[in-house]
């Protein structure tokens, strides 16, 4: 047995409307639907503390699935409740960022600003077995605070040469 592939990324963030409204404007994200409309929530309790590992007290708000053209979804969460803190950074422990494949960096960075996310730093290129010369990447923030990493990869990269398995890459 082995996995298939990622099947979404789970994010929580603090206002799901403008979270969509972010990841549609940068990636391109479009809503298939909502597991929990705002309408119909909040969800909380023992059954949702059990399940979700949140602690007492929580309430989930609203969840949307968004679709990627390529690659995983995202699943975003809207909770509130007595622990919820800021968005981690790299050096925290866990899940620390969301890669996405983009065809043009300079788009994707301009469209980040745009929707209210903030550029950490220049593009820079892939390092030692990715890189090639228009092999780039660059660190994002979001609105919330979470941390998106675009990168593209057109040209080959060394690793190539020493094993015949490639990195996963959505189709042009």
């Amino acid at each position: 047995m082995s996995a298939r592939g990622i099947d979404h990324v789970g994010v929580t963030v603090p206002d799901l409307d403008a979270a969509t409204t972010f990841f549609a404007h940068v990636l391109g994200a479009e809503p298939l639907y909502d597991t929990l409309p705002r309408g119909q929530g909040p969800r909380s309790g023992p059954a949702l503390e059990r399940r979700t590992g949140v602690p007492g007290g929580t309430r989930q708000i609203a969840v949307r699935m968004l679709r990627l053209r390529d690659g995983p979804g995202l699943e975003l969460f809207e909770f509130d409740g007595p622990r919820q803190g800021a968005a981690v950074v790299p050096s925290d422990l866990g899940w620390q960022h969301v890669a996405c494949y983009v065809d043009d960096l300079d788009a994707a960075l301009q469209a980040v600003e745009s929707a209210g996310g903030t550029i950490l730093d220049e593009p820079a290129e892939l390092p030692g077995p990715e890189s090639g010369p228009n092999n780039l990447f660059a660190y994002c923030r979001t609105p919330w605070g979470s941390t998106l990493e675009l990168l593209t990869y057109p040209d080959p990269q060394p690793y190539e040469d020493d094993t015949e398995l490639r990195r996963w890459c959505p189709a042009p």
